[in-house]
């Protein structure tokens, strides 16, 4: 996604973890037949050197270094390789603040990882990252503030679900949102995005997480959710497919 493919890609999903599917191979080259610009992410840096290598031959598939908040409380020693890959990496994720019961307890040392991570892309520049924020959206947005300078990297917040001041806050800074088909499903949730402006949308599936009919949802899927994003917002389907396109175009070029 940081260089033209030599086809334009049709789709986008900008939040899945490939390498966590057990044809991982194969779903690489099913992102170039079906020209789904898919940004994989990972959960540890330990993963990314492999999968990195996995897409490198892709034209539409990248690899985003991440240190998942919900593992945090067990690979925070994974932070100082993260820094040393940090240099290569122009994407980054999956990383933020998860508040919920589950995880609340670990809240402090992913705030301490998250800044250290947002600071250190304000020191190289030019890093895309796409954010966790369950039941933490006004921190994930501060530390933002604080740390990440609109003119030091670009914000994708995945699987949004915060107030409509929040999203607010989140246009005012400069964020994009990657929208996934179980985030419409309830009427809470399309209200917000069909709120969100047209210019900061792009699509996700956060597979294999998300499923359909008892199976994990593939990239290629994303187009159902590209189908519901243009009845929410009253245009067609070839319309809203070509502004989410064009959308990854401009963030990845700015």
């Amino acid at each position: 996604m940081t260089e033209p493919p030599h086809q334009p890609p049709r789709w986008v999903d900008f939040h899945c973890h490939l390498d966590l599917y057990k044809d991982h191979a194969a779903l690489i080259a099913e992102c170039e037949r079906e020209r789904v610009a898919t940004l994989t992410v990972t959960t540890t840096p330990k993963a990314w050197p492999r999968n990195r290598d996995l897409a490198a031959p892709s034209a539409h598939v990248r690899v985003a270094l991440g240190l998942h908040p919900q593992l945090v409380a067990e690979r925070e020693s994974e932070l100082a390789m993260l820094e040393r890959y940090l240099p290569d990496a122009r994407y980054i994720g999956e990383v933020g603040l998860d508040a919920g019961p589950r995880f609340y307890r670990s809240l402090p040392a992913q705030e301490r990882v998250f800044e250290r991570i947002l600071r250190a892309c304000a020191e190289h520049g030019g890093k895309i990252l796409t954010i966790h924020s369950v039941r933490a959206v006004r921190n994930v947005l501060g530390h933002i503030e604080r740390a990440l300078p609109q003119d030091r990297g670009q914000v994708v917040l995945h699987w949004f679900t915060g107030t409509p001041a929040e999203a607010r806050r989140a246009v005012a800074l400069g964020c994009y949102f990657s929208i996934n088909g179980e985030m419409l499903r309830s009427p809470k949730n399309r209200q917000l995005v069909a709120s969100l402006p047209l210019d900061r949308l792009l699509t996700e599936t956060d597979g294999p997480f998300v499923e359909r009919k008892g199976q994990p949802v593939r990239p290629r899927e994303v187009v159902r959710t590209v189908a519901d994003l243009a009845s929410l917002r009253l245009v067609s389907t070839e319309a809203m497919a070509g502004a989410i396109v064009c959308n990854l175009k401009r963030l990845v070029s700015d």
